[in-house]
């Protein structure tokens, strides 16, 4: 069983940053893709960013586009996305997963941007 424990949420004002961090209980990532997404209240679970593993490519949700940025840790089973000019709108709960999102998910971390 897989866990996901993702960390580095908080509270900040508008034009902030932030670095989230997902931690993968396992000893390999055993998946090609890692994906970084996002619930706010009332709204469905979105993506947000996505990393290929091997060759390092990455995609951005056309929403923070510019302003955010996923990467990875191979060695350390780890995944981080840095936020810079966080808006009010980022405001959400933050979850990590496969791209394909087929591991159960963690707990998340919330972000909370204020005006």
């Amino acid at each position: 069983q897989v866990q996901l424990v993702e960390s580095g949420g908080g509270l900040v004002q508008a034009g902030g940053s932030l670095r989230l961090s997902c931690a993968v209980s396992r000893r390999t990532f055993s998946t090609s893709a890692m994906g970084w997404f996002r619930q706010a209240p009332g709204k469905e679970r979105e993506y947000v960013a996505g990393i290929n593993l091997l060759s390092g490519n990455t995609y951005y949700a056309d929403s923070v586009k510019g302003r955010f940025t996923i990467s990875r840790n191979n060695a350390q089973n780890t995944v981080y996305l840095q936020m810079n000019n966080l808006k009010p709108e980022d405001t959400a709960v933050y979850y990590c997963n496969t791209a394909s999102r087929t591991w159960d998910w963690g707990r998340g971390t919330q972000v909370t941007v204020s005006s």
